[in-house]
């Protein structure tokens, strides 16, 4: 057996292509573009990449793109002002504040500070509490991207399905946990300490991995025909000394022969983040506004 290749670049190309559709129809409704704020503190070269594809691919959605940059040596104080004067700004419909910061600067301080109803990361405890409780809000971009990818291939509502989350983080298990429960998943929330974890996994129609550690969940962990969602991003040494290459949580070649289908590393849930990055500022600039979007078109 070969799982089939969840191809999560194609998803989210076709995800920005719907964007740039209601950019245009915003547009053309509001006399302004929709506008994406990112603010990057230091010069961190992951995040300086990071940032640098965002404003890219809001441009190219036909959406402005307002970059912030403060030295590594910025005061709180500082940062916190340029999020308030960002939060008031009738041109800005999202704000995200790129992680990690500078160690001198209290990252919960700062998201509290972003405006909810702005807050396109869904970092922020307010959208963190919708999510919980089942209201409208703003969900984390890769765990939410995860379940487009799953309900494209297993349809939106997944009961009788049993779902495995590996990783207990704010940012993608926690959330990815409770966007299963929503769709009617029987969900365990395991972790590098859960007693017998391949046994836990086997048991599981779908895994997402989003523990941090290169390919630790093994093909024989995966039940046969399971979907598996791999979100780590872990730089290995390659065979050619002094390179290396990019691996996901999920041993690909192994879980492949098993799964029914699998997402790659890279090009699987990767491409996904800015996609549902985008998707999230376009529904806030519809919500801001007052204009309607129908539920499920982005």
């Amino acid at each position: 057996m070969s799982a089939d290749v969840i191809d999560g670049k194609a998803f989210a190309a076709n995800l920005r292509e719907k964007v740039g559709g209601f950019a245009a129809e915003f547009e053309k409704a509001v006399g302004r573009k929709a506008g994406l704020a990112v603010v990057l503190v230091g010069e961190d070269p992951a995040s300086q990449v990071y940032v640098r594809s965002k404003g890219k691919a809001t441009i190219a959605a036909g959406m402005n793109s307002y970059e912030h940059r403060l030295d590594d040596t910025a005061s709180e104080e500082e940062l916190l002002n340029l999020v308030e004067k960002l939060n008031s700004d009738p041109n800005v419909d999202g704000i995200l504040v790129q992680l990690p910061l500078p160690d001198h600067l209290d990252e919960q301080n700062v998201i509290a500070t972003i405006d909810p109803d702005k807050d396109v990361d869904g970092f922020h405890i307010i959208n963190a509490g919708r999510l919980a409780v089942g209201q409208d809000g703003f969900v984390p971009c890769t765990p939410l991207g995860c379940l487009m990818l799953l309900q494209d291939r297993l349809g939106e509502d997944l009961s009788g399905l049993n779902a495995v989350v590996i990783g207990r983080s704010n940012i993608v298990g926690k959330p990815m946990a409770q966007l299963l429960t929503a769709a009617n998943a029987t969900v365990t929330i395991a972790h590098s300490r859960t007693k017998d974890l391949p046994e836990v996994v086997r048991r599981a129609d779908i895994v997402v991995a989003a523990v941090g550690r290169s390919e630790m969940v093994k093909g024989d962990w995966i039940k046969p025909g399971a979907t598996v969602i791999d979100v780590g991003i872990n730089r290995v040494p390659a065979a050619e000394e002094g390179k290396t290459r990019l691996v996901g949580d999920v041993d690909y070649t192994g879980a492949s022969e098993v799964a029914g289908a699998i997402t790659p590393v890279p090009g699987g849930v990767g491409p996904m983040t800015i996609a549902v990055l985008l998707r999230n500022t376009m529904v806030s600039a519809y919500r801001r506004e007052n204009l309607t979007l129908d539920k499920g078109a982005l």
